[in-house]
């Protein structure tokens, strides 16, 4: 898969990455944002609907996501992480 193929060439990320990394990358980060919407709202409908549609719907927004930073990096652009207004560390970075 993709993801799998792209994901080893990027630093590992301990902390929130905000949309940025150029035009392409911000895009993409956008993009991935309407779709985990698209997937909470397929939460209530899991009963009705074929278990793979939502296993495509989140694998595409981990897809988006991985493609945003890999895009980043090969653009040379750098990702901007989400630090807390009080300066709190995120548990990935525990």
């Amino acid at each position: 898969a993709w993801v799998d193929e792209m994901s080893p060439e990027l630093p590992v990320h301990r902390s929130f990455i905000l949309p940025s990394g150029g035009l392409a990358a911000s895009t993409l980060h956008v993009a991935r944002t309407v779709c985990r919407r698209a997937e909470r709202s397929l939460v209530p409908l899991l009963d009705d609907i074929d278990s793979e549609t939502f296993a495509f719907v989140n694998r595409l927004s981990d897809f988006l996501f991985v493609a945003a930073r890999w895009t980043a990096k090969v653009h040379g652009a750098t990702e901007k992480i989400y630090v807390h207004h009080q300066g709190r560390v995120t548990e990935f970075d525990k």
